[in-house]
């Protein structure tokens, strides 16, 4: 289903390409330019921050509350109706160590809050948690696709599959750039992306 986009886009592929390539290119200026450092770390404001940088040249509703709702699969998001009270209730999770931060992450996923985008901006949120409190990053090149698509499939019901897969992926390297730049494209890979290399946008 093609999404209503301000390019005037008509074309599904053509769509995702250009998605992709703005939206890397944002990601590459959300951290070469410090305004990474401005997020609220943990938050909803934080995420829908991060996810409006990504997406707003592409999408009218970057960064705002879905008005629809939505499934994967068999799964389904958090219903509008719960919506709201339940990014409340995620903003007040604690995040003090590594349980807690994907706990928190876990829950974040299943509220799936924007109508697009949702893996790619919460994968930074999530990094920008685990750097804040545990002066860590997750080094995405060492979390394989499908382990992960399929631990955050039953993360749902239980959470120990994705906890077990990315702790060993956590890395001291938080300031690393290549990194990040790196860790965007496996982001976007996991979602079927993978056209553009961001260090090179």
């Amino acid at each position: 289903m093609k999404l209503e986009n301000k390019l005037g886009i008509t074309d599904q592929i053509e769509l995702a390409k250009a998605e992709e390539k703005i939206s890397k290119q944002k990601a590459k200026q959300l951290y070469d330019s410090g305004d990474i450092d401005k997020v609220e770390v943990g938050t909803f404001a934080g995420l829908s921050f991060i996810h409006a940088y990504l997406f707003a040249d592409i999408y009218d509703f970057a960064g705002k509350v879905r008005e629809v709702n939505i499934a994967k699969g068999n799964f389904r998001f958090a219903p509008l109706m719960f919506l709201q009270q339940s990014l409340v209730h995620i903003d007040k999770l604690p995040q003090s160590n590594f349980d807690e931060i994907i706990e928190k992450y876990v829950e974040m996923n299943i509220a799936h809050p924007f109508r697009e985008g949702n893996g790619r901006a919460t994968r930074i949120w999530l990094d920008l948690i685990l750097k804040k409190e545990l002066k860590q990053v997750i080094d995405w090149n060492q979390v394989d696709k499908e382990d992960y698509l399929s631990a955050m499939e039953r993360s749902v019901v239980k959470d120990i599959e994705l906890k077990a897969l990315l702790k060993p992926s956590l890395t001291k390297q938080i300031h690393n750039r290549s990194l990040f730049m790196k860790g965007i494209d496996v982001s976007y890979f996991y979602e079927g992306y993978s056209q553009f290399k961001t260090e090179e946008l």
